[in-house]
């Protein structure tokens, strides 16, 4: 267990009364249950609850103690590929299709704390993806075209520009998405969860789903403390907390640990030089460093930390020296808050949708966009589970490809991270 002073998020609970979490009986018979009770599962329990399915959900630690309620809360639309890349990749109707989706990942974040009136501090106004080099200022400079011509609120920054919305030094322009947006993460995945709850998902907490098996057309699951549920389908919701229960499934995943840290509250004079109106940052290096100011006037900023679990202050330092690259006026502020979380990218950084049997539904990897990825795909996930059709998925259903000496890849990525962020320090 880390000490407390290093695995302390800034955000908060929201101030409404903890969910009622119901334990499993002895043997429970439902609709559907849900492995992981992070945006993913509770947006799939939601939605298949209120089309009238019966809904368990098991979630091994406390809601929000996963990557849900660790990360960054930066609601991003989009992917990591433009669009005339995903035609070509998919072909125009199903590129399309995928395309539309992944516009509107941010809209099913805001419309539902919005529409929900869920106690979650959010803001709407915008991600700056920020270029620090010519190469990175013309992949902006394709990607706002793109965006543009399909009537995308999207617009190019100037090095003027940049530097007046971010306070930060050394960009030479960017990439201003006003799709986008912030919340609070943890407080969205805890306002998930009681809506879950209200609508008749019963969630069990200190739960760990130890074993799967198939048997005259149900799935039963085993849990650690000896009780099963059986389902019709188990959707496993736990993309960088996979386990051993699917073969293969992590295996087919690159882990990563990102490292976050946030500031004491930043002074009036600073509030008005760093980021005035709050947009959300993400820059063009190739081990990134994102930030954005925390509901209550922090500098809350990550990027990709060492492999294996922190130990001391010291496995943060490479962040407080991208905070100083940044924001050299910033040299007397005190780090108050240190976290980190787990996630996972695939090899190919897109999303992947897997069925490996009927009944057992998995989507894993969500390359840095989560929050609204993983909250959109779940009333699609649902629709799926109710009618069957695979049209409701955005993505296409694909076997589970184990990555090749997968025991390896975690040397291979440290050296990695290592050896990109040495180029970083060196790129102008």
């Amino acid at each position: 267990m880390l000490p407390s002073r290093f695995s302390c998020p800034v955000w908060r609970r929201p101030d409404r009364d903890r969910i009622a979490v119901a334990p499993v009986g002895p043997r429970e018979v439902v609709d559907l249950v849900v492995v992981g009770a992070g945006f993913q599962g509770l947006s799939t329990a939601l939605a298949a609850a209120r089309s009238g399915m019966v809904v368990r959900v098991v979630e091994a630690r406390d809601i929000g103690e996963g990557a849900s309620g660790l990360n960054g809360g930066q609601v991003i639309p989009g992917l990591k590929y433009d669009p005339e890349w995903l035609i070509a990749r998919f072909g125009e109707e199903k590129g399309e299709r995928l395309i539309d989706f992944a516009s509107r990942t941010a809209d099913a974040v805001f419309d539902l704390i919005e529409g929900e009136g869920l106690d979650v501090e959010h803001l709407r106004n915008g991600w700056i993806q920020a270029a620090h080099t010519h190469t990175a200022m013309g992949n902006a400079e394709e990607r706002n075209r793109q965006w543009r011509a399909r009537g995308a609120d999207v617009t190019l920054l100037n090095a003027s520009d940049i530097a007046l919305m971010t306070g930060a030094h050394g960009y030479l322009g960017g990439w201003l998405d006003r799709r986008a947006g912030v919340i609070n993460p943890l407080a969205f995945v805890c306002e998930l969860a009681r809506l879950a709850v209200a609508a008749g998902v019963r969630i069990a907490t200190g739960e760990t789903a130890t074993g799967l098996r198939q048997e005259s057309g149900a799935w039963t699951v085993s849990l650690s403390g000896g009780q099963s549920i059986s389902a019709r389908t188990v959707l496993l919701a736990t993309n960088a907390y996979s386990g051993r229960l699917v073969p293969g499934l992590a295996q087919s995943l690159v882990p990563l640990h990102s490292f976050q840290i946030a500031t004491a509250p930043l002074s009036e004079a600073q509030q008005e030089a760093i980021l005035p109106h709050g947009q959300a940052v993400s820059d063009s290096r190739r081990i990134l460093v994102y930030y954005r100011k925390s509901p209550d006037g922090r500098l809350v900023l990550g990027g990709r930390g060492r492999m294996s679990e922190p130990k001391s202050e010291e496995d943060w330092a490479h962040l407080q020296r991208a905070l100083l690259r940044l924001f050299p006026a910033l040299s007397d502020i005190s780090i108050a808050h240190r976290w980190f979380g787990r996630v996972a990218v695939t090899p190919d950084h897109l999303p992947h949708v897997h069925e490996p049997e009927k009944g057992l539904l998995m989507v894993a990897g969500c390359q840095g966009r989560g929050v609204g990825l993983m909250t959109a795909i779940g009333p699609r996930l649902a629709k799926y589970i109710e009618t069957g059709d695979r049209t409701a998925l955005p993505f296409p259903v694909s076997a589970i490809h184990p990555i090749p000496f997968h025991g390896l890849r975690q040397i291979g990525v440290a050296a990695a991270i290592a050896w990109y962020r040495l180029l970083d320090g060196l790129e102008k």
